[in-house]
């Protein structure tokens, strides 16, 4: 059977009238992506589109061309980023809600919710060093839940929509920022059943290794086997199964308390960070052995490079080829080919992350290679 690919999609780029206030009229995705400027030797910027150009998600013809990109690549689906913020108030929805209401394209799709707040480095690099301001602020409300639920209620009962095990799939972005969230999905599921549903999929995201301590909050020494206490901390909150991304663990195998040292730099002084790895070092030590578990599915990383958001203070990785990320598209399907069917799902970190230089639709240096090399790995996949 092929694999189940499911990219993460940003809906950020049209105008919206939040944005416009906060950053400036007309602000979006794409103001950061044509101001950014090469930082070091090698390093690939500004990144510009081919194919589907600055384009504008208010568009349908967009979004058609780029459901059929992903289907030639053969990718299942998109994995819309979702805002919503408590008491009703959601951001970006529009391009989601269109594709919703017109029934086009014919792609399937689901939904992360992305649960945080926005600050000022949000979507650019901010003036305060250690703290971001706020702008907009998550709220958590029981009641609200069934509100944002049956708000998604006709999405959940769409055809297209993407199940696992017969129930629509939720991604939630931040499984632990989360005040009693298995509450929230036991609620949700009982309000699946209820509506003529088998229930909900319920998938958080999370790092396999961090530096970070959760006990305290500090910076400590990098372990690079802290998979299994991470995947069960989200399982165990009632979660169906997890999102895994290995870049702080690939990055810290490579560089060590060097990475460390860099991070502190670029959160608390001035100093440049120079954060920067190579990507086919990083992807050799960006999977683990846990993420074979039945309910772990794994990321794929194209690329990365979030200077046109962050600037120098950022970790980048350098000297991407499509050619590198086929292997990486190959490395990951050997991790799930002994799954159930059903189950063997990769997450693309992702279609269109311009701002992260995280991205696989066409540009100007590359054109459809890193689709091509998606679609390259599936056949190789398939014919094994």
């Amino acid at each position: 059977m092929k694999p189940r690919i499911i990219a993460f999609y940003l809906p950020q780029f049209h105008p919206i009238p939040e944005n416009d206030e906060w950053w400036g009229p007309g602000f979006t995705e794409w103001t950061n992506v044509v101001k950014a400027k090469p930082l070091y030797k090698g390093h690939y910027q500004p990144r510009i589109p081919a194919d589907l150009g600055f384009y504008d998600l208010r568009l349908p013809e967009v979004r058609e061309q780029q459901a059929q990109l992903a289907k030639e690549a053969g990718i299942e689906g998109f994995c819309y980023y979702h805002y919503w913020f408590g008491n009703g108030k959601q951001l970006l929805e529009r391009p989601f809600n269109e594709v919703l209401k017109s029934g086009k394209p014919d792609l399937p799709f689901c939904l992360c919710w992305a649960n945080h707040d926005w600050t000022t480095k949000t979507w650019q690099k901010g003036k305060n060093i250690n703290k971001d301001g706020i702008i907009m602020k998550m709220n958590y409300d029981f009641e609200d839940h069934r509100n944002h639920f049956f708000t998604l209620l006709d999405a959940f009962k769409d055809d297209r929509y993407i199940k696992v095990d017969g129930k629509p799939l939720f991604a939630i972005w931040a499984p632990h920022d989360f005040p009693e969230v298995n509450k929230f999905m036991d609620l949700w599921r009982e309000l699946a059943i209820n509506n003529g549903l088998k229930g909900i999929h319920f998938v958080g995201y999370t790092p396999n290794a961090t530096g970070i301590s959760r006990d305290t909050g500090k910076l400590t020494f990098w372990d690079p086997n802290q998979a299994k206490q991470l995947y069960n901390a989200v399982l165990n909150k009632g979660f169906d199964a997890v999102v895994s991304s290995g870049l702080s663990r690939g990055q810290s195998m490579c560089k060590g308390k060097a990475r460390m040292l860099a991070y502190y730099l670029a959160k608390h002084t001035f100093l440049p960070a120079h954060n920067w790895a190579d990507y086919e070092k990083v992807m050799k030590n960006y999977y683990v052995e846990e993420d074979k578990w039945e309910n772990v599915y794994p990321t794929l990383l194209p690329q990365w490079d979030r200077t046109p958001r962050a600037g120098i203070k950022s970790n980048p990785l350098l000297n991407s080829t499509p050619e590198k990320f086929q292997k990486t598209v190959e490395a990951a399907l050997q991790l799930i080919k002994n799954k159930d069917n059903q189950h063997q799902i990769l997450f693309l970190k992702a279609w269109n992350e311009w701002g992260e230089g995280n991205y696989v639709e066409p540009d100007q240096k590359f054109g459809h290679a890193y689709l091509d090399a998606i679609s390259n790995a599936i056949r190789k996949y398939i014919n094994l």
